[in-house]
């Protein structure tokens, strides 16, 4: 009986670790107004916290392949688009099984908004918002 209640909390703890870890890796970013991928983003872990930088941009042929983000604000001001970091320092809430506490960065405007993230089956949802106002993306996994 000891070794059947040892084995539930061992697969227990190991479902709640994959579920923590499931938004790590590459994204395809969905806009959410045109339903276009916009970009790749890597969703990676630091210091406990879920961090996300651009790695690809999908551009149509008549704009910038390689743009700078000028309307960025401190230390992202003027870098590069691919390789920024959008996702900066989301805590895991294993209560409600989502990334929070953290903000992102939309590149477009140079705004900085609070952030959530969590996943609905094997889609990541990826919500920026500011009070009662929101935006939420599906970003889908890149194979």
């Amino acid at each position: 009986m000891k070794k059947i209640i040892v084995l539930l909390i061992f697969v227990s703890i190991q479902f709640n670790l994959s579920a923590q870890s499931d938004i790590f890796g590459k994204w395809k970013t969905i806009d959410d107004e045109t339903g276009k991928v916009k970009s790749i983003v890597e969703i990676y872990k630091k210091d406990g916290k879920a961090y996300g930088k651009i790695v690809k941009l999908f551009r149509g042929p008549d704009e910038e392949q390689d743009p700078i983000c000028d309307l960025c604000p401190g230390d992202r001001k003027n870098k590069k688009i691919i390789g920024l970091e959008i996702i900066r320092g989301m805590e895991y809430d294993k209560s409600d099984n989502e990334w929070e506490d953290g903000t992102i960065l939309d590149p477009k405007n140079g705004k900085t908004y609070d952030c959530l993230i969590y996943k609905e089956g094997d889609e990541l949802k990826v919500r920026g918002y500011i009070a009662f106002f929101y935006r939420t993306q599906t970003w889908k996994k890149v194979d």
